[in-house]
């Protein structure tokens, strides 16, 4: 099952940057140019969430609905806490995007540094704090404390918990390849614990029977890989704009790169808190079934998602070279064609979920009443994505544009209060309906909020 899916990503890899060594921060961009520089971020976010995936694939054939279902409640504790390594990718590459374009790149690599050397230190921090708690957690989430749902949770957490530090230094350095104008390297390192992962997956779950516990450590080891060999590339001397050097203890540097991040940082943990919500409204409603069904879609629905969020993570290296460069002209190009990007991939990707739905939803081979369930959730929800990347791409664009706190109140609202708002008031109305309507109507609502804020900061900025 593994080779399929490696074939086709290293097939991607290939295809789609063997021409990016033509590509700078500097130059202008095309639509063809602009594709070509974001598609390993595409890619990589894309065979993230595949392999997220064969995770769950593998687990509902062979280990069965409660796993899948322990998965899922366990699963937004790991994003909440990874999403560190998101923020201070994201927040961190635009402060050093924006650095190298004013021309100090030697600032610029120490600002690096420090952001890698500092979220090392508390990704070894919160694992040791979160392999202690996780019993403590899994009774909240689960509503339980005994049971083989709840083994199976502490189970799960602890491994993943563990694996936190490299986890979180994965999520970095997907945004910092990029800015080092090396995201086929970026992309190189996600498909090789991918694989990893999903080789594992066969051996650990299918072959040797571990289930849940397999498929756990196979996750541990791709993380482990993806961590790990960025931090070889970048300690030695390279043809990229980025490697490891002295550097002091710069304070503003990194609350800069926090807060630039922000919005990653609380589109993550916004997402893990409504995924958690979304289970208790579904315990209510359908019980351990909802859970799963939801798990599935929620699966498929990563991938598209990370269409969306791969572009907008591709793109914010660029925007802020160019801001930091005072490029208003091609500021004004590259909004116009992220928007352009944006709306065509929205209408593709909905028309291929509505059109897919029915193989995505039986790979997980539940019971008939499930599946039909799931089917169900999954084309309702689906509509969401003819909107969803507008509040991504807005966001993106003020944390490219230094501007943190905008980028984070576009996510905070659209990623959380319009969201909790939607799924706590529309199930009242349309029941378990209620429950897969949510995404769209919050989504529709974040547009507006979203156009209202780039619509106020044109002038400012230069990018209308």
């Amino acid at each position: 099952m593994s080779g399929a899916p490696g074939s086709f990503a290293f097939g991607a890899y290939y295809f789609l940057t063997r021409k990016f060594m033509k590509i700078q921060l500097s130059d202008h961009f095309t639509f063809g140019r602009l594709l070509r520089f974001t598609a390993p971020s595409i890619v990589m976010m894309t065979f993230t969430s595949i392999y997220s995936i064969v995770d769950g694939l593998f687990m509902s054939n062979y280990a069965g609905k409660t796993a899948v279902a322990a998965t899922n409640l366990i699963f937004p504790m790991i994003i909440i806490l990874g999403a560190i390594g998101f923020m201070l990718g994201s927040g961190g590459s635009a402060l050093v995007s924006k650095t190298l374009g004013e021309g100090d790149k030697k600032r610029a690599n120490e600002y690096f540094s420090l952001i890698v050397y500092f979220t090392a230190g508390i990704g070894i921090a919160i694992a040791v704090a979160g392999v202690l708690a996780v019993p403590a957690c899994v009774k909240l989430l689960a509503h339980t404390d005994g049971g083989e749902l709840y083994d199976y949770c502490v189970l799960y957490g602890r491994i993943l918990l563990a694996g936190q530090p490299f986890f979180i230094l994965q999520n970095m350095f997907q945004s910092f390849f990029v800015t080092a104008e090396k995201p086929r390297l970026g992309l190189l390192v996600t498909v090789g614990a991918g694989v990893m992962n999903m080789a594992l997956d066969a051996i650990l779950v299918a072959g040797f029977g571990l289930g849940l516990a397999g498929a756990a450590w196979a996750t541990f080891a791709s993380q482990v890989f993806g961590g790990v060999a960025p931090l070889f590339y970048f300690s030695f001397k390279n043809s990229g704009l980025l490697r490891f050097t002295k550097t002091k203890f710069y304070f503003r540097a990194l609350l800069k790169s926090a807060t630039n991040g922000s919005s990653e940082f609380l589109s993550n943990v916004s997402s893990s808190v409504v995924m958690l919500l979304y289970n208790e409204q579904l315990i209510k409603l359908a019980g351990e079934d909802g859970v799963a069904a939801y798990a599935a879609i929620g699966y498929v629905c990563m991938i598209f998602f990370s269409i969306f969020v791969g572009f907008s993570v591709g793109s914010v290296p660029v925007i802020g070279y160019n801001y930091g460069a005072q490029n208003r002209e091609e500021l004004k190009n590259l909004f116009r064609k992220g928007l352009v990007v944006t709306t065509v991939s929205g209408i593709l990707m909905t028309a291929l979920a509505e059109a897919c739905a029915v193989p995505l939803v039986s790979v997980f081979r539940y019971s008939e009443s499930l599946t039909q369930m799931t089917l169900r959730g999954h084309c309702i929800y689906s509509v969401c994505y003819l909107i969803a990347g507008y509040g991504i791409f807005g966001s993106a664009l003020f944390t490219a544009l230094n501007n943190g706190l905008v980028s984070g109140i576009i996510s905070f609202v659209r990623s959380l209060v319009l969201k909790i708002v939607c799924i706590l008031v529309l199930p009242v109305f349309w029941g378990l309906d209620g429950v897969w309507i949510s995404s769209f109507a919050s989504e529709l609502l974040a547009l507006i909020v979203t156009v209202s804020f780039v619509c106020a900061y044109r002038k400012r900025y230069g990018y209308m």
